[in-house]
């Protein structure tokens, strides 16, 4: 029987992805056997279901009556799968996780004692690396992302906001002076990301302003950043959850806060494509997600 599972979630993703080939690939399947694959649900249902071009498919209109009636039936499955086994006894097996390095030492390994108290049965191999993990390829169940995500099949699921302010410390700001105007940062020692030398902003009344920076200094990890903004070498661009601890405590101050940094960008989590996520990582992504929120919101609130 071609009306199973497996079959409708292949018929979702060809459906989405407008490719045959490549979505048979995401499920180990050769174009060929994905093709069959289809053909025989259409047989079976007696309708056509795509409109094949040497290039693309797209849905008949039966086709998109199936995908429809496919995504609910998926989702109530998935409903019902994670009420059948929702109990922490349940949950269990390896979990492997992928996040920067900085993102994963403030936001990830603090509640990891918490995470395997409440799912004793679950195991966690983390890796903390700046490098971009494929994790398809390597096998992991999970990556934590910031920034904007190119495109991909993977899929990816917003976990916060991840506003971004200009900070310096303030012997900085008492020897170098205050800047009023993004314009005025040319005048300053500017600490880039890399060779990032134009940081743009928009002014409350949706201005946008683009300006060439520099400074002695350039490094591609943020924890370097917040090494020299701290020991009075410059201006930089920071996220709340980097720099927030260091504002919080008065090491750093907010520099321009009348102008947001453009563009804003989030945290992310993503996951290899396919409909059903192991119980284990849909527990670990929740209860991360409640923590950083909750972390953010309790100790960066008054920033906001």
């Amino acid at each position: 029987m071609s009306f199973d599972l497996k079959t409708l979630e292949l018929f979702v993703r060809v459906a989405t992805l407008g490719a045959i080939g490549k979505a048979g690939e995401e499920f180990g399947m050769s174009p060929t056997n994905t093709s069959q694959r289809i053909k025989a649900l259409e047989a079976e249902l007696g309708v056509k279901l795509l409109n094949r071009t040497t290039r693309a498919v797209s849905l008949t209109p039966d086709g998109e009556v199936l995908l429809e009636n496919s995504k609910r039936i998926l989702d109530e499955l998935e409903d019902m799968r994670t009420v059948l086994t929702k109990t922490a006894e349940s949950v269990s097996g390896q979990l492997r996780i992928t996040a920067s390095a900085s993102f994963g030492r403030a936001h990830i390994v603090p509640f990891v004692p918490e995470f395997l108290s409440l799912y004793p049965n679950v195991s966690l191999d983390l890796n903390l690396t700046d490098r971009v993990v494929d994790i398809v390829e390597q096998g992991y169940d999970m990556a934590f992302r910031i920034g904007a995500l190119p495109p991909s099949s993977l899929l990816a699921q917003k976990i916060y906001d991840n506003p971004k302010w200009l900070v310096a410390s303030p012997d900085y700001l008492d020897q170098a002076g205050v800047p009023q105007t993004p314009e005025d940062l040319a005048k300053h020692a500017c600490i880039t990301m890399g060779k990032v030398q134009t940081w743009r902003f928009m002014s409350v009344d949706s201005k946008q302003h683009d300006v060439q920076v520099g400074g002695p200094l350039s490094v591609n990890f943020g924890d370097a950043i917040s090494e020299w903004v701290l020991a009075g070498m410059g201006i930089a661009e920071a996220a709340l959850w980097h720099a927030g601890p260091d504002l919080v405590a008065g090491r750093l101050v907010r520099v321009l806060p009348d102008f947001q940094i453009i563009p804003q960008t989030s945290i992310w989590a993503v996951r290899p494509p396919g409909r059903l996520m192991p119980e284990r990582a849909r527990a670990f992504l929740s209860f991360m997600q409640a923590n950083i929120i909750a972390t953010n919101q309790t100790r960066y609130g008054a920033l906001l």
